[in-house]
């Protein structure tokens, strides 16, 4: 099970880096319901300013609640080039980052993680300022 019961809702400038990057990514690999290009192409995709002031973008700051053990945890979602550990900025094309993009505060998402399938609740959702 993944988040289908969600609508993944991402604005024009977001949609068209990730797409084109994506496509690039997984010509190696099958799209399937646990990747980033599966959630994209099953996207609404609207203009950049009327996307939801809560929902997660490229660069967005994220708070979430893991649903088993109750641990939180905060990042940024990034382009893999830009992903960066230390400064809690993990890329798009984890599995953390293709779960969580496009949603929105108060969803929950389960989702395959290196550790087994993953609940999540999103607790928080800052833009970025930049």
């Amino acid at each position: 099970m993944n988040n289908l019961k969600n609508n993944v809702i991402l604005g024009e400038d977001d949609f068209r880096m990730l797409k084109q990057y994506a496509e690039s990514f997984s010509r190696s690999s099958k799209d399937n319901e646990m990747s980033l290009s599966y959630e994209l192409n099953r996207a609404i995709v609207v203009e950049n300013n009327e996307l939801p002031a809560d929902s997660i973008r490229l660069n967005s700051y994220v708070r979430v609640r893991e649903l088993t053990t109750d641990k939180e945890m905060e990042f940024s979602i990034v382009m893999p080039a830009f992903a960066d550990f230390k400064q809690k900025k993990i890329s798009v094309l984890t599995p953390m980052g293709a779960a969580l993009i496009g949603l929105c505060k108060g969803e929950t998402v389960e989702w395959k993680m290196p550790a087994g399938m993953k609940k999540f609740e999103i607790l928080d959702v800052i833009q970025s300022q930049e």
